[in-house]
């Protein structure tokens, strides 16, 4: 899977499931001050990465991730050691 894929899968599920406006979703959104997510979007984003990756995220692996961008690389980097 290629970062491309990984930005598609989560740009969707951010719109579609966590009701995200598509024009927020930009690579350096930062992502409770500009996409609002918080700790009960972040458990439902927990699951819907889980079902369309098939790895559960870590929350001490995500604690110096800040932005979009950050994010995508997190998944993408768990994606491409399996």
């Amino acid at each position: 899977m290629t970062r491309e894929e990984v930005v598609n899968i989560v740009n969707d599920f951010l719109v579609e499931e966590i009701e995200i406006e598509r024009e927020l979703i930009k690579e350096d959104a930062h992502l409770k001050d500009d996409l609002k997510i918080d700790s009960l979007d972040f458990v439902d984003i927990v699951v819907i990465v889980e079902q369309n990756f098939g790895f559960k995220i870590k929350a001490e692996e995500l604690k110096d991730v800040a932005t979009l961008a950050q994010f995508y690389d997190y998944i993408y980097s768990k994606v491409a050691d399996k």
